[in-house]
C-alpha cells in the first residue's frame, strides 16, 4: 500500500469507530508517530494530509523539522517520549504539544522555555515501573502545579498495559480527565486506536498502520 492509501485506511477506521460511538469525527486528531521513520517518509504522510506529527526522541525530531517548511500544510509537532529537562530548550521552537509531562520539574522547564505551552499529563495507568508517567493518584496535584507555572494543561495521555484489554484502561483515563474538566485524551496506537476512539480518545498516535513495520533505529536509546 502507498502512504496515501494507508492514511485513507486509518482515517476510515477512525471514522467508523467514531460512528459506532456516536462521536463527531471532527473532535479526533490523528497524530502520525514518526519514531525511527526517515524524514522522506514523514514528508509523504504530511503530503497525504496529516499535519500532526509525534516523535519520541529529541534528536530525531530535530532532524525531521525540515518537513515543517512544506506548503501548504502547517505541521504541528507533538513530543511523545520521555524527556530530559536539558532537551527542552532545543525542542521549544518546534513542539506544539508536549504530551509526556510527568513531573513538576519538567513542567517548570517547559514553562521557562515556552511560556503558556500546551501540555498533556502522562499517566502510568497500570503503575508499571518500566514506564514513564505519573501515577493516577498524582495527576490532580501535577495538573495544579503545571497550571500554576502558566502552562495550558489540555488533557491526559497514556499507554495502557500491553498484555491487558485496553478498553478498561482507556475508560479509566477518560473518567479521570472528566473529573478534572480536561478535554483532551491522547490514547490509542496502531493496535488499539479504534477501541480508544470508542472510549473517548481525542488524539490517537498511529505509527505502523501509517508507515509499515518500523526499521531499526539509527539513533541510540
Amino acid at each position: 500500500m502507498t502512504v496515501e492509501e494507508r492514511v485513507a485506511e486509518v482515517r476510515g477506521r477512525i471514522e467508523a469507530a467514531a460512528a459506532r460511538a456516536g462521536r463527531d469525527l471532527a473532535t479526533i486528531t490523528l497524530v502520525a508517530a514518526t519514531k525511527t521513520v526517515e524524514a522522506a517518509r514523514v514528508q509523504e504522510v504530511v503530503d497525504a494530509g496529516v499535519p500532526d506529527l509525534g516523535e519520541n526522541r529529541a534528536q530525531e525530531l530535530l532532524t525531521k523539522t525540515a518537513v515543517t517548511a512544506a506548503p501548504p500544510l502547517t505541521v504541528r509537532w507533538h513530543f511523545l517520549g520521555q524527556l530530559q529537562r536539558n532537551k527542552v530548550r532545543e525542542l521549544a521552537p518546534w513542539v506544539a504539544c508536549w504530551q509526556s509531562v510527568d513531573r513538576p520539574e519538567l513542567g517548570a522547564e517547559i514553562a521557562r522555555r515556552a511560556p503558556g505551552a500546551r501540555v498533556l499529563v502522562e499517566v502510568n495507568l497500570g503503575e508499571e515501573p518500566q514506564k514513564g508517567g505519573c501515577l493516577p493518584v498524582q495527576v490532580p496535584g501535577l495538573v495544579d502545579d503545571l497550571r500554576a507555572a502558566g502552562l495550558d494543561v489540555a488533557g491526559l495521555m497514556a499507554v495502557p498495559p500491553h498484555a491487558d484489554d485496553p478498553r478498561r484502561w482507556f475508560a479509566a483515563l477518560r473518567d479521570q480527565a472528566a473529573a478534572l474538566a480536561l478535554s483532551e485524551l491522547s490514547m490509542g496506537m496502531t493496535d488499539d486506536f479504534e477501541v480508544a476512539v470508542e472510549e473517548g480518545a481525542t488524539i490517537v498516535r498511529v505509527g505502523r498502520a501509517l508507515f509499515g513495520p518500523r526499521p531499526s533505529p539509527p539513533w541510540p536509546g
